[in-house]
């Protein structure tokens, strides 16, 4: 098991791991760093990438987010998916550990994608239950991170009182993804701004940032190959003025540049972090969020969960 001082170190900024950058990475001393990784490329029984994570988690805190674990689906997550899963955990203790609200399994069949569900009865019980299954099996709180949108689907659920609902029945946590809500109002024409200032503060977790593109036909989509947008850095910082600061990360997955040109994003959001502003309503996360961020063990099962009560304020692949 890897251990280390940097587990206990305070979160700012992060970065999206890239084999590319294994060595600066390691190297780097930059002062509330960490990186985060998609735990189904490191899902081996050995070899060189897992040497490599050993070596930057002796260095950095690591945060695990999951591309594979289905948890909008239909049915219930792979029990092997969530055993290497865990036995992943185990071994490097990340700090953070998220998935997406979002489905990529149907009949035994594996869609690299991560897939949108319309927002019902039905599809909150089985969210609800596959999210708890992964926190009981990971004995640990995972953070749900909102979808991009593409088409206009039916839903009986506005999207945060959803995710609301299933941090509540389920005691995950949430980690707002700032590109995802940029692309979303951009494509089936919501306002960004008001979902930023309605989303439940005392639950994020965690935020992402990256870069879109638009297509053709104008459709927004969520690239994660350019830099992030001046939109993008807006909503961010008025939603950072809002809750206060959070763990916040910059993805790339595409057209990766060198490393110094991602620690200078980093240095954008650090900045917007560390800025004062007496106005902030909200300045820790609540106690749900501090359990994620300290790593804590997760060893309520899903029946024996307090509920939440709702804040006052109210697609990646795998590389």
């Amino acid at each position: 098991m890897v251990v280390g001082g940097a587990a206990n170190a305070t979160l700012g900024a992060g970065l999206g791991l890239k084999p590319e950058h294994f060595v600066e990475a390691e190297r780097c001393v930059a002062g509330g760093l960490w990186f985060e990784v998609h735990p189904e490329n490191y899902m081996v029984d050995g070899g060189p990438r897992l040497k490599w994570l050993e070596r930057i988690r002796a260095a950095h805190p690591l945060s695990f987010h999951g591309v594979g674990s289905s948890l909008a689906g239909s049915e219930p997550p792979n029990e092997d998916h969530m055993a290497r899963l865990a036995r992943l955990v185990e071994r490097f203790e990340p700090t953070l550990v998220s998935e997406h609200l979002a489905w990529s399994t149907f009949e035994g069949r594996y869609r690299p994608d991560l897939l949108p569900v319309p927002r019902d009865g039905e599809a909150l019980e089985l969210a609800v239950t596959n999210v708890s299954r992964l926190q009981d099996r990971l004995r640990r709180r995972v953070a749900i991170e909102n979808p991009s949108h593409y088409l206009d689907l039916p839903h009986e659920y506005d999207e945060i009182e959803f995710l609301k609902l299933l941090a509540e029945r389920s005691g995950c946590a949430l980690l707002l993804d700032i590109n995802n809500v940029y692309v979303g109002a951009a494509n089936i024409g919501f306002d960004a701004n008001a979902y930023v200032d309605a989303f439940p503060a005392l639950l994020v977790a965690e935020v992402h940032l990256a870069g879109h593109r638009f297509d053709a036909s104008g459709l927004a989509i969520d690239s994660h190959d350019a830099a992030v947008a001046g939109p993008v850095w807006a909503l961010y910082r008025r939603l950072i003025d809002r809750i206060g600061p959070r763990p916040t990360l910059i993805e790339r997955d595409g057209n990766v540049p060198a490393f110094d040109d991602l620690m200078a994003e980093r240095t954008i959001a650090e900045s917007t972090l560390a800025r004062p502003t007496p106005a902030r309503s909200v300045r820790a996360p609540s106690a749900i969020a501090q359990t994620v961020l300290a790593g804590s063990a997760f060893t309520q099962s899903a029946s024996d969960r307090p509920s939440l009560e709702p804040s006052a304020i109210s697609q990646e692949h795998v590389a």
